[in-house]
Formats: C-alpha cells, structure tokens, sequence
C-alpha cells in the first residue's frame, strides 16, 4: 500500500493514494476483488478497513495443449488432428507459504513431453524488496522445426520417435524497488540433442555449427522492469516500461552464441468514458547479426506476434513491432457461480468491442530471407475481448493482412 500506519497525508490527495493502494493489492493476483474503505474518527486522524476476497491457490489443473504456436494453426494447418496434441497435469499452488511464492509441478505427454518443476518466492527477506527462483526441467518433441520456408511456414521434421531432447536448470534474484519496479538476473543451462538427420540432410545451420547434432550452452540475463497500471492481466490505464539483455554462449560468435538487446513501451489511457485506447512498441536486436536457426525466431512467436498474421513466422536478427488498439466497454454483469465455492461466488464477464492495426519489420542476412523480411508489415482489423474470471482473456478478432488475406481468429489467455 501507499499509506502506512502513523502516515501524515494531505487530505486532498487520501482518495487518490486509496484507490492506488486498491490497485497494488489487486495487482498482486492473490484476490478476487479489494475494496479499502476510510473511516474519519476525527479532523485529523482515519481508520482504514481493507476488505479482500482471496483467489483460490490450488490448481491441480488438467492439461490439454497444443504442439502448434496457437488454435488457428492447429485447426487450419492440421485439420485439429488429435495426435497433435499433450495431456498432463499441471499442480501449481501460487501463495504456498503466504508471501506469494509459487510451486509448479508439470507431467504432460502425448505429441510431446515434459517434466518439469520450478518454485518462485519473489518476497522472501522481511522488508519484501527481495525474491529468487529456481526450475528444472525435460522435454522431449516428436516434431520440430528446423527452418523457414520461403512462403514464411514453418518446415516440420518427424520420424515417429522423439528427435529432440531439451535439459535446463536455472535460477534468477529478484530486486522490488518501490512499488513498481522489478530488477531480475538470471542464469541458466540448456543442453539440447536432436536426431543427426536434421543437422545432416536438413539444415546444418541448425546449432551454428556443422555436423554436431547437439549443443550445451550457458546464459546469463539482466531485465528491468516498470509496471504501473490498473490490471496487470488486462490494463486499461497505466504504462509498462521493460529492458531486457540476453547473453547466450560464453563466446562473441559461433555455434549459439548470441546477444539479445530488447526493449519495450506499452502505454493505457481512458480519454472518454468506456472509451480506452493503447499502444505498444517493441524492438530487439542480436549480435552479431549471422545466428544460427535456433537464435533467429522473431516475428510470430510470443509477444512479437501481429494479429493477421498468426499463421506465418518471419525469422530475423532484428525485429520491431507497433500495436495501436481503441476499445469501447459494452457490457459488464456476473451471474452465480453454479457450484456452491466460497472463494467464488460469482462468474463476472465484461464485453469490449475493439478496432486495432499492427506495423512489424524483421530484418535478417539475405542469405535466410524469405518473402515478409527485409520489408515493412501491417494488419488490422476488428473484434471483441471477453475478460472473466481469474483474468481469462478470451480474444475473437476478424483480422486483414497486406497480403490480401482475412479470417477470424480466437485467441484465449488463461488467467492460472
């Protein structure tokens, strides 16, 4: 919070701090819904009363993913072919101690499989401005990419057995300074093998180097960030500042030595009633600029992914990416929860309606160009956002390219 017990605070500014203070606690993500209410006992002097529902904490969740980059592909590209898919279970438990620290326990097979365990307490010393993590995990593919067709789609590598077997361990320390920035240094090792074919006959660039079918590396990251808005899962006002340095391999170049240099700016503002707009940029560069394949995903993979354009990828050593999105909030209702759940009493659903237009460039050596490199990108489109509970963000958008294509695409975001 904002104000502490024995605080002086000008009596203008009480309400403003307030309503901050409700935003930070719900930024937490341990609670449904806070509501902080001010009691004057006298001119000079107020009782507080935080009222807060908590989220439930123990998800044995289970799973059933997709090996494509998302829905559309799956269902387009493979007709939702049910071989294609994993299934598992995943148990998380997101406050196992109260202070916010995370446990994950992941068994998942099928198409792929992975092992994987990982416990995260970001408040851990007593003022709460430190935390650490540490993870380890096994994966193994049945299919895996091992470049970039012209047409900018995936080429796929399989043989019916696992060809690719992925081991990391890390650990990272974390620094709170304030109530908005975060400070994150990581160290990790990954250890990769693949079938010798995909080096051989496919793409020897695979690793960044030839005839070697596997590649062990360290990597070390600094990240930086400022993250001040009302809805961390969904904002609609506020501003996210991030820098991020990637340094992967302990040489300048060669094989999958790599460093990343990536930032980003999103910024949230309500400049009419029920009316919200946003805009984000992101950029990132790799040096030096001749990678391996490994080191050269860009355009179409997490956040640098436009809309339009989810069913190609453009690989490239630099990348930029500009969002701009209007909003108009149409309709907000909850409706009892059928099960009787103390934590859960309600299933909310708010409705937005959207316009939105992307920008993207991705630059790459001419040598692994393809047809969307080297070459100014835009999409846009229309659509409809449905934020629920836990944050579930589901997504449904009728989106154009300058390729002179249009779909409509779903796009869901779990809130756990």
């Amino acid at each position: 919070m904002l104000i502490r017990e024995g605080d002086s605070v000008i009596a203008g500014t009480i309400y403003e701090k307030l309503e901050n203070s409700k935003k930070l606690i719900y930024n937490t993500q341990l609670f449904v819904t806070v509501d902080i209410k001010p009691y004057f006992e006298d001119p000079q002097h107020v009782r507080l009363k935080i009222i807060v529902k908590e989220r439930w904490y123990v998800f044995p969740v289970p799973q059933f993913q997709f090996v494509d980059r998302n829905l559309n592909e799956w269902l387009n590209e493979y007709g939702g072919d049910l071989e294609r898919v994993i299934y598992g279970m995943k148990f998380v438990h997101y406050n196992l101690s109260g202070r916010k620290d995370q446990l994950r326990l992941f068994l998942l097979n099928g198409y792929s499989r992975n092992f994987s365990a990982s416990y995260n307490a970001p408040y851990s010393n007593p003022s709460l401005t430190e935390g650490f993590s540490v993870a380890a995990s096994f994966t193994q593919n049945r299919e895996i990419s091992y470049g970039v067709s012209k047409e900018n789609k995936l080429k796929q590598f399989s043989n019916g057995t696992f060809v690719r077997d992925v081991f990391s361990v890390e650990g990272n320390y974390q620094i709170r300074r304030g109530f908005y920035n975060r400070t994150v240094i990581m160290l990790r090792y990954v250890y990769q093998h693949v079938t010798d074919s995909v080096i051989l006959k496919y793409n020897p660039n695979y690793f960044g180097t030839d005839n070697s079918s596997t590649s062990d590396f360290p990597e070390i990251a600094y990240s930086f960030s400022h993250i001040d808005v009302d809805n961390v899962a969904y904002p609609l006002n506020g501003r996210i500042k991030s820098i991020n340095l990637l340094k992967r391999g302990l040489e300048l170049s060669g094989g999958n030595n790599m460093l990343q240099l990536e930032g980003s700016y999103a910024g949230f503002a309500e400049p009419f009633q029920n009316w919200y707009f946003s805009g984000m940029v992101n950029g990132m560069i790799k040096l030096p600029l001749r990678q391996s394949y490994l080191n050269q995903r860009a355009l179409g993979y997490g956040n640098y992914t436009m809309r339009g354009l989810e069913y190609y990828v453009v690989d490239g050593v630099m990348a930029s990416l500009a969002k701009g999105t209007i909003r108009r909030k149409l309709l907000s209702f909850s409706i009892p929860f059928p099960f009787k759940i103390k934590s859960i009493p309600n299933l909310p659903f708010t409705f937005f309606g959207k316009t939105y237009a992307d920008l993207g460039y991705c630059f790459n050596k001419q040598e692994f160009a393809t047809n969307l490199n080297n070459r100014l990108l835009y999409s846009g489109g229309i659509g409809m956002d449905v934020l629920m509970l836990y944050d579930i963000n589901a997504r449904l958008e009728f989106s154009f390219n300058q390729l002179g294509e249009k779909g409509l695409f779903l796009h869901v975001r779990s809130g756990f």
